[in-house]
């Protein structure tokens, strides 16, 4: 029976999460959950599960009466206490954004296996979270839909042999929408994405394929290769979620209907497959194709361009861009900024960083507050945000 803790339970990742681990309870038990600031879901989880302990990383309200009535922890630390505790051999982090990254680096060193839907963790952190496992023997299994396609292609194969990744995106809701149209873009038609259900910021970082660069610089950490050697096309039914071709010319690729239960399912029972289904139906080449390519629109969604090029500069560069473009997407979300905006300021903001070196977490935290201050500056807001632990858009209110 492995145990298992879920970081970010009430959020999208965390929910589909448990949907895989009720229906495996022969084989798991989860032993910790946490959440942002939505006791009430964490208390009806935690009555249901009923675990060692549960996380809430903000400071209890004062309407705050949980009915479960076992242990409750409170703030950034108890995060990173979780993503350690001897209760549970696998972690799975579904916190949104940077606050993943001290829980990531934890479970690592503690020899977790961490099953990572924390992209933020790679792409501020990439190099300490290598160095992370290395030191502690800890085990990183991706959860991105992208990312455990390639791991499922590639299995055991050297990285040597790899010769392209080829990521597919969706293109977003906006994806047919002409040029002239997207100044007038609003934060309902944003969310409303045409092929997964996920939280408000991820969303919107699919919008503007934001996100789809981070999934680049994911990759290049993760599995060792060259930003030359990392693709992106346009693929609209998300039917297949990564392609990887090998130096012998032959290519595999992942072939699944668009959930989020098989990456989980994958990364939970690696090295075997977990015998469950999902309810949505698997793939059938007669229902589902054509299997249909477009080429990215580089020059309408600028943020792409710039996140990946962020990534190849490395140093300070993805630190800065992930933060600038949080402080720019709750801007949108609030109505301070258009869509337009949101790739001016992230692009004004990286021009006052650099390619240095960044060889701790607390210069991680530094560049990011600062690059929050600039992004802000540049956003025409004065007031702050918060940082570390509840530093992003949380995926569970």
């Amino acid at each position: 029976m492995k145990r298992v803790a879920v970081l970010g339970a009430t959020g999208s990742i965390g929910a589909s999460s448990l949907a895989v681990l009720r229906r495996n309870k022969d084989r798991f038990c989860v032993r910790v959950l946490s959440a942002h600031r939505d006791w009430r879901s964490l208390d009806a989880l935690a009555r249901e599960f009923d675990p060692e302990f549960v996380v809430l990383t903000t400071p209890p309200p004062e309407d705050f009466a949980p009915r479960w009535p076992g242990a409750w922890r409170h703030g950034a630390d108890a995060l990173t206490e979780a993503a350690q505790t001897p209760d549970a051999d696998i972690v799975l982090n579904a916190v949104v954004g940077i606050a993943g990254l001290a829980p990531t680096l934890a479970a690592l060193e503690a020899g977790k296996r961490l099953a990572l839907a924390n992209k933020e963790s790679l792409v501020a952190g990439g190099d300490l979270v290598l160095a992370a496992r290395n030191r502690g023997g800890g085990e990183l299994l991706p959860v991105d839909s992208e990312h455990s396609a390639i791991h499922q292609c590639i299995a055991d194969r050297p990285s040597a042999e790899v010769r392209r990744l080829t990521l597919t995106a969706s293109g977003g809701p906006f994806r047919t929408w002409p040029r002239e149209r997207l100044d007038d873009i609003t934060p309902a038609d944003a969310l409303a994405h045409p092929t997964w259900d996920m939280g408000a910021k991820i969303s919107i970082d699919s919008a503007t394929l934001a996100n789809k660069a981070l999934e680049v610089i994911e990759a290049a950490v993760l599995f060792g290769v060259d930003y030359d050697q990392v693709d992106v096309v346009v693929h609209p039914t998300s039917i297949i979620h990564s392609v990887v071709e090998f130096c012998d010319g032959s290519s595999l690729a992942q072939l699944g209907r668009p959930t989020m239960e098989v990456p989980i399912s994958w990364a939970l029972g690696f090295p075997d497959r977990l015998d469950d289904p999902p309810a949505e139906p698997g793939f059938d080449p007669l229902r589902d194709g054509p299997l249909e390519f477009e080429p990215l629109r580089h020059r309408d969604f600028p943020l792409f361009a710039a996140g990946v090029a962020a990534g190849r500069s490395g140093g300070e560069l993805p630190i800065a861009f992930n933060a600038a473009n949080e402080v720019a997407v709750e801007g949108f979300l609030a109505g301070r900024l258009s869509f337009g905006e949101l790739a001016q300021v992230v692009r004004r903001t990286l021009e006052q960083f650099s390619p240095n070196t960044v060889d701790s977490i607390d210069q991680v935290w530094r560049i990011d507050a600062r690059a929050r201050d600039v992004a802000r500056q540049e956003s025409g807001r004065g007031e702050a945000l918060p940082t570390r632990a509840g530093a992003t858009i949380s995926g569970d209110d």
